[in-house]
């Protein structure tokens, strides 16, 4: 923590130093993501390809809605957000045990609160699942219930493993977390790939809860590897519930507000859900399939970049840093939107084609109408992913301020609209509706979150931030065009029956895609473009062509 820049020193250490420490955390989780997602794919295929896009998919995917909602509201962001500045503070001071103390003591009542909370959902799952989706058949709904319960035994050591993520990165040690992450998918696969066919054979009709059980696996690896690194740095505990501590004080009112937004967030998830549930059946899959491809490019780049940036716009934050801090956060929120923005026309220009090549198999389950039903609703999701990329930095701006009111506030009122658009537009657009007006939501609380901060601390860049948006997005909507010419080409012209072709389709148009994109931004000279192609320039550079020990560059680097 000694090589942060002197107070308020613009444009020194932090743009160097440390934005290669970020930049270096970055990539660590941004490869653990790629190869959760990996495994996260093979998991669906797997899952499509046995039983297809209906209603056991659809009792699947429902089935993790209720302990979804209690692991975020306990520990998923809530206490992340939260206990990040306050425990890095007590490290910035030197009061490390004080620390731990602190965490203990939330430790302590999470503990209460999630028994309470899973003994009440085990109890009132019948009830829970008739409110949450009141549109699926009888077989369906009791189906949901049981997979429900089982889903609520992998809470308990998801929040054990939020924990230990929160004290990890607290320590800027994100190795284990990334790991885990990828363990987690591993588990899910491996629970469906063993048990699945047992389980049918004894439970007709129930096959399907073989994953579910891989989910409690995967929950309890993800767990133990980062408990394992949690020992090894010598871990802390005090059996206190002692809620008048300083520090918890302090934690509770940050963490107040997150559980309020995020609760109202949940809350958005079951209005959609409970709306998706009296469309056709699958259509609940479909909406699930194609979020969770909307959200691979957040995931690469905007989670990823959140995360590791967090920590360090939370020391300068403590130490009013302010002008590092801003350069930090708008150089997270640039980078974002200028690699989210073109992955958002190039996944909507392309979507039957990937998704044909992900879930139809000839002799699986998924057919093509299932694809056209999951492409019609991801097209209208790829419209919100530059924004929803960028909130992850924002919000943690303001969570680094030890200010979760404003982000809370604003994720409250754009749930709001998107609560009011999904009634209005799922009557005329069906799927395509809910996922129209989930996109259009999180532009609206970018955008507000964007003011506010302004607002508080200054102009953070947003001139320069608009104008290289619009830039991309004109870029992007060109090679968004010359992407779909060529699918559409490629598709009456050239075969896409076999697995290879499908591939070959999608690597050849995204590889021109990429650099039609890269060319017209060089063109237009966008800073964006140059600092990405430097980046990887000196990552590539062969060994023979780095400077002498006695050439300029050493002597400037010096």
């Amino acid at each position: 923590m000694g090589g942060l820049p002197e107070k308020n020193g613009a444009g020194s250490g932090t743009a160097k130093g440390g934005g290669a420490s970020l930049l270096a955390a970055a990539n660590l989780l941004m490869l653990s993501t790629i190869a959760s997602r990996i495994l996260g794919y093979l998991r669906d295929v797997l899952i499509f390809a046995k039983f297809g896009q209906n209603n056991l998919t659809d009792a699947y995917n429902a089935a993790f809605s209720i302990p979804d909602f209690l692991y975020m509201i306990l520990v998923g962001g809530a206490l992340s957000s939260a206990f990040i500045p306050v425990f890095s503070s007590y490290l910035a001071r030197n009061q490390e045990e004080e620390g731990w103390r602190v965490l203990s003591i939330i430790f302590n009542w999470i503990m209460v609160l999630l028994t309470i909370g899973v003994v009440l959902g085990v109890a009132l799952a019948p009830q829970l699942v008739d409110w949450l989706v009141p549109g699926f058949d009888g077989y369906t709904k009791t189906l949901t219930i049981n997979l429900t319960r089982i889903m609520f035994v992998q809470v308990i050591f998801m929040c054990l493993s939020g924990i230990s993520t929160g004290i990890l990165q607290s320590y800027k040690e994100f190795t284990a977390p990334a790991v885990g992450s990828v363990l987690y998918n591993l588990g899910i696969i491996l629970g469906g790939l063993l048990l699945a066919a047992p389980i049918e054979h004894y439970f007709p009709g129930y096959g399907i809860a073989g994953f579910s059980v891989g989910v409690v696996l995967g929950a309890i690896m993800n767990f133990l590897v980062q408990f394992i690194k949690l020992w090894q740095m010598g871990m802390h505990y005090t059996f206190s519930f002692n809620l008048r501590h300083p520090g918890v004080q302090e934690l509770l009112a940050l963490i107040v507000p997150v559980f309020i937004g995020l609760g109202a967030s949940q809350f958005n998830l079951f209005v959609n859900q409970n709306l998706a549930s009296e469309l056709s059946a699958g259509l609940v899959s479909a909406l699930r399939a194609a979020q969770r491809l909307m959200q691979l490019p957040i995931t690469l780049f905007g989670i990823t970049v959140g995360i590791a940036f967090f920590p360090t716009m939370t020391q300068l934050a403590a130490r009013e840093q302010w002008d590092n801090f801003k350069a930090t956060l708008i150089m997270g929120v640039r980078t974002v939107i200028f690699v989210t923005i073109p992955a958002s026309f190039g996944l909507a220009a392309l979507s039957e084609p990937v998704i044909r090549f992900m879930y139809e198999f000839k002799s699986g389950a998924f057919t093509a109408e299932d694809t056209k039903q999951t492409a019609y609703a991801l097209v209208f999701y790829t419209i919100g992913i530059f924004a929803y990329a960028a909130i992850h930095t924002l919000s943690r701006a303001f969570y680094a301020l030890k200010d979760t009111r404003k982000p809370v506030a604003v994720a409250v009122l754009s749930i709001a609209v998107n609560v009011v658009l999904s009634i209005i537009l799922v009557r005329y657009m069906a799927q395509g509706g809910l996922a129209l007006a989930y996109s259009v939501a999180g532009i609206f609380n970018m955008v507000v979150l964007i003011v506010l901060l302004n607002w508080q601390i200054g102009d953070i860049g947003s001139w320069a931030l608009l104008k290289s948006t619009a830039q991309t997005t004109l870029i992007s909507l060109v090679m968004g065009a010359v992407v779909w010419l060529l699918a559409h080409f490629w598709q009456l012209y050239l075969p896409i029956s076999s697995k290879l072709a499908q591939l070959a389709e999608i690597l050849l148009v995204t590889g021109l895609g990429i650099g039609l994109f890269m060319f017209l931004a060089m063109l237009w000279h966008m800073p964006e473009a140059e600092q990405l192609l430097g980046i990887l320039r000196r990552k590539f550079r062969p060994r023979s062509t780095l400077p002498s020990a006695n050439s300029d560059e050493k002597t400037t680097e010096k």
